[in-house]
């Protein structure tokens, strides 16, 4: 039975291990495209544009209800 909790208290160990990796692989590419100017640019006015979209779609939404 001991064998039990023990793999069991593995798994948040497993899964903030796995967060973290899909983090550092996800974001490693951006953090190398904002060394460019260009490019930093481009991500910030591509998020700027979805934040904005979101916001008016949240609105839209919660008005009609």
């Amino acid at each position: 039975m001991s064998s039990f909790w023990t793999n069991l208290y593995k798994f948040p160990r497993f899964l903030i291990t796995v967060l973290i990796g899909f983090f550092l692989t996800t974001f490693k590419p951006i953090f190398k495209l904002l060394k460019n100017k260009r490019s930093r640019v481009l991500i910030a006015t591509v998020l700027s544009i979805i934040i904005a979209v979101l916001y008016i779609i949240i609105e839209v939404i919660t008005d009609n209800i």
